[in-house]
């Protein structure tokens, strides 16, 4: 594999005719698994990504390179499934060095996760979100045709099974059955295509909507932990900004609302309680995982963020009305005085 570097991307682009006029290569941050490069041309600028075997988090973390396939393969069967603009166009692809090409974001972008830290807060934003969410689990479901190649779990599994539920498996071992529980639902269910990494920071907010980026995750199996995981970033800037947290629930009942219009492949009752369970798993992984977040570092938020993972799993709470009242509980001190399940 050639090796990318922001300094060498240019004479790789020029040597395979790919880039032939003036140009210029920045480095785009923000991951932790693969180079990302803007490259700024005469025609426009697009996006380049080569993936990494080892990633960037406090914990040792492997991935195969192949896993920058299953991006590219799964951006050309989605997007013709989703609104235009979703999905970003893939360009080119180099698999002998494991690199590929993508439309880039338009000028005005701006990730999603950076604005919900400022507190910046949109309710039809989110009820979007929750509606695209909504339409990639229907239409694979409905189209399992086109997502069959992606059974494979081996890269999920190795990006999200191990680092997030394995590792909170093995930290807090009070919640290694229902966890185990978790694991294998999402490695034997085939259901609909789960993006594995349906998150703010993979959302380039602009005014036509959102484009969605970050696909190497994706595969064909339990797609309601893509909700327990976007819901559980939420619920973390929310105990960020505790002054908006009416907001955020806000935020979230219309991130629901806009997800249940857009399913019938399986009861949304059914998809709500397993939904529920990942956010429970998902707290726990972005606080005890590999790859905490870095924007609770105080010990209490994260502490609180802990108890409420593990009451959503040792309760086995199935119903979104419940969490809330979890939520609305710690915003008041009363939810201190109840005990966790043993």
């Amino acid at each position: 594999m050639h090796e990318l570097t922001p300094e060498n991307a240019l004479a790789y682009l020029q040597a395979t005719g790919r880039v032939t006029g003036p140009a210029r290569v920045e480095a785009l941050g923000g991951g932790v698994s693969n180079l990302v490069l803007r490259v700024i041309t005469e025609a426009g600028p697009f996006v380049l990504k080569q993936s990494r075997p080892q990633l960037r988090t406090r914990d040792p973390w492997f991935s195969d390179l192949e896993r920058v396939y299953r991006e590219q393969e799964v951006m050309q069967a989605l997007a013709p499934l989703v609104p235009h603009g979703i999905v970003p166009q893939v360009l080119f692809a180099d698999r002998p060095n494991f690199v590929f090409a993508m439309a880039h974001a338009p000028a005005e972008a701006r990730v999603w996760k950076e604005d919900l830290l400022g507190g910046h807060i949109d309710e039809k934003l989110g009820r979007r979100v929750g509606h695209i969410l909504g339409l990639i689990h229907e239409t694979s479901a409905l189209h399992r045709d086109r997502f069959e190649a992606f059974r494979d779990a081996h890269v999920f599994t190795q990006l999200r099974v191990d680092p997030f539920y394995r590792r909170v498996q093995e930290r807090r071992p009070e919640v290694a059955r229902p966890l185990g529980a978790l694991i294998e639902q999402m490695l034997t269910l085939h259901q609909a295509l789960c993006h594995g990494d349906y998150t703010p920071k993979n959302m380039l907010i602009h005014d036509g909507g959102f484009l969605l980026v970050d696909y190497e995750t994706a595969y064909l199996g339990d797609p309601t932990m893509d909700l327990g995981l976007c819901l559980a970033h939420l619920v973390l800037k929310a105990q960020r900004l505790p002054a908006q947290s009416a907001h955020f629930l806000k935020l979230m009942r219309a991130f629901w609302t806009g997800y249940k219009a857009a399913v019938t492949f399986r009861p949304a009752g059914e998809l709500e309680s397993r939904a529920i369970a990942h956010l429970g798993a998902c707290l726990l992984a972005r606080i005890d995982g590999s790859s905490p977040v870095d924007y609770l570092p105080e010990e209490d938020k994260r502490g609180a963020i802990r108890d409420l993972g593990r009451r959503i799993l040792l309760d086995n709470i199935a119903q979104w009305s419940e969490v809330e009242a979890l939520l609305k509980e710690k915003e008041t001190g009363e939810g201190e005085k109840k005990p966790l399940s043993s």
